[in-house]
């Protein structure tokens, strides 16, 4: 294979400075540039590994980021997939994305990947994936198939 994983993801927001907040809060993220691209428009560098960047246009004007349509119904880039080192990276995130309310409790099991989608403040979805510890060979989960290893929370149960 000629590639090892994705550089950037360009989207839009209303807000740069809550959106660099999230990022900076849930994945230890670093802003690495924030800067006019032109008049009424800036550019900032969300740095989520060495080499993942989200580029964040705030355009003044741009209602685009108000947008919030269903899964598949969002255009050609529906979502974004970040991978976790290890299943502790993992459960760091997915918690630290429960306590803003970016994600519920749900983490899926696909078979060689755990997921977990969250939303981000412009409402744009990401999800998290990390090699699944309980992998059996050969074993691929559809989506909606609830990872044992993280069952329902009682917090989490229909009342």
């Amino acid at each position: 294979m000629l590639i090892d994983g994705f550089h950037h993801v360009a989207t839009l927001t209303k807000d740069s400075e809550r959106l660099h907040a999230f990022y900076r809060e849930v994945f230890d993220a670093q802003v690495v540039g924030n800067r006019p691209e032109a008049e009424g428009a800036q550019l900032s560098i969300i740095r989520l590994s060495p080499m993942v960047e989200l580029n964040v246009f705030q355009i003044d004007g741009n209602t685009q980021a108000d947008h919030q349509v269903p899964m598949f119904g969002r255009g050609r880039i529906d979502h974004f997939g970040l991978r976790a080192p290890t299943i502790e990276a993992f459960e760091e995130v997915r918690r630290r994305l429960m306590d803003r309310g970016a994600a519920d409790d749900f983490v899926t099991d696909f078979g060689p990947v755990l997921s977990v989608f969250f939303t981000d403040p412009d409402g744009l979805e990401g999800e998290v994936l990390v090699a699944n510890p309980d992998v059996v060979e050969g074993v691929y989960n559809k989506p909606g198939t609830r990872s044992a290893r993280y069952p329902v929370t009682p917090a989490a149960q229909p009342v």
